[in-house]
């Protein structure tokens, strides 16, 4: 007699047990996730407003934020600080993680602690540290670029320079965390891959190519899509550094997304429109980021 698909008491009575713990969640999600994005998306077709009635008016919302010139440019902006932040940061905290990993048992956890420091600074209190260090008028480097008699620095007034003073601060924040994750990870590789691999006569970058880089390869996935998905969401460090200035160089399209929340030029479903095609944009870098890395369970063998 075949016994596909029978399960014992003890099964039955686990799957259900599996089963209630996981409804709680599911409703939540049903509540807090899928709704609003339904409720989102069916306002986005209309010219909703908090006040008024709301006509459909089509796919026009969508229209009008892709032909907008300032979302374009937030877009652009965005894409710049992606590619200035996420390798710079995975790289720093790789080799920060190392660091650590070779470092005493006293001197250690020290470090570890006076790294994760800045990661518990709010957004607010970081603008207003680099902004005493770049400042124009107060600034520490400008104050020392006049003692050495020179002209002060308008950092600020450059795109570039304003752009890069922004993703320092940003990774300044998460390089804390980022490098506590990195370390974990590296701690996590057994010992025994090393140690067969000298036997094998493997020499220490053949070791970092063939064992540290694979075994690694789940954490970086997860560091990459962090700083991706966290980058693409940039707000409160330009609104209060540059205020997206000099000429909106450093405008980002949650800012773009806030200032039109609070203009009356347009519509809430116009709003809702740039907040739904931002989020599209993070979905497919996000998978893009995936498939670039492909996630592979590691196994003992």
């Amino acid at each position: 007699m075949s016994t596909k698909g029978y399960h014992s008491p003890t099964q039955r009575m686990d799957l259900r047990t599996g089963y209630l713990m996981i409804i709680p969640s599911l409703v939540a999600l049903f509540i807090f996730v899928y709704i609003p994005l339904f409720m989102a998306l069916e306002k986005s077709f209309t010219n909703w407003n908090f006040y008024g009635t709301s006509e459909p008016v089509g796919f026009r919302n969508f229209e009008l934020v892709l032909q907008n010139q300032l979302f374009r440019k937030s877009i652009g902006n965005i894409l710049w600080f992606v590619l200035m932040i996420i390798p710079a940061q995975m790289l720093l905290t790789f080799l920060f993680a190392h660091a650590l990993k070779g470092m005493s048992t006293r001197l250690g956890p020290f470090a570890k602690t006076s790294v994760y420091v800045p990661t518990v600074i709010s957004g607010i209190v970081a603008s207003v540290i680099f902004l005493f260090i770049f400042n124009y008028q107060g600034g520490i480097i400008n104050f020392l670029v006049r003692q050495l008699g020179m002209k002060r620095i308008a950092f600020f007034n450059d795109p570039w320079l304003a752009r890069g003073i922004i993703a320092i601060t940003s990774m300044w924040m998460g390089f804390g965390s980022l490098s506590l994750i990195m370390y974990a990870g590296l701690m996590n590789i057994p010992v025994s891959y090393y140690e067969a691999a000298e036997v094998d006569g493997a020499n220490t970058l053949q070791k970092f190519l063939r064992i540290t880089i694979p075994s690694m390869k789940n954490v970086f996935i997860l560091v990459a899509i962090n700083l991706t998905t966290g980058t693409l969401q940039m707000f409160d460090l330009p609104y209060l550094m540059t205020g997206g200035n000099p000429v909106n160089n450093t405008l980002t399209p949650m800012m773009y997304i806030y200032n039109n929340f609070k203009s009356a030029d347009y519509s809430m479903g116009y709003t809702v429109a740039a907040a739904l095609l931002m989020m599209l944009v993070i979905g497919t870098l996000s998978s893009f980021v995936f498939r670039l890395i492909r996630s592979e369970k590691s196994q003992d063998e």
